[in-house]
């Protein structure tokens, strides 16, 4: 399998959610997963096989896209529709591609698991950020 194929364009928050504002310290696309990089107070792509454990931490998904040091919005709590195809009642993850999101099957030895979302439709993901702690 392969991370999910989302469309930036239909990264829409379902309400109710709990939408951020901040700057941005990279290349971003509507619907990555990010964290906040405490050193520089912005928000960058989350990598579940970093060397560092602040990057394997997401805690927010994009709802907009931004190069660094522009603002961006930010989903961390509730419900989104990701423009792209997955599977009612799946857990999906943080990929080892910095910003992915991928289904189970593809984590590997090495990488932290860390719960994005359940899938509550084919559509529509429930944030759910989760982190194991462990490499597997």
């Amino acid at each position: 399998m392969a991370d999910l194929s989302i469309t930036a364009a239909n990264c829409v928050p379902v309400a109710p959610a709990l939408i951020g504002y901040g700057t941005s310290g990279a290349t971003i696309t509507a619907g990555q997963a990010i964290y906040l990089e405490a050193s520089s107070n912005t928000w960058k792509l989350a990598d579940n096989n970093s060397a560092t454990a602040e990057v394997r931490q997401a805690t927010a998904l994009a709802l907009t896209g931004s190069a660094s040091g522009q603002p961006i919005a930010y989903l961390s709590s509730g419900s989104v529709t990701l423009g792209a195809t997955m599977t009612a009642g799946v857990a999906y993850y943080l990929s080892d591609t910095p910003g992915g999101i991928c289904p189970v099957a593809d984590l590997a030895s090495g990488e932290y698991p860390l719960v994005i979302g359940i899938a509550s439709s084919t559509t529509v993901l429930k944030l759910s950020f989760t982190s194991s702690g462990v490499a597997l």
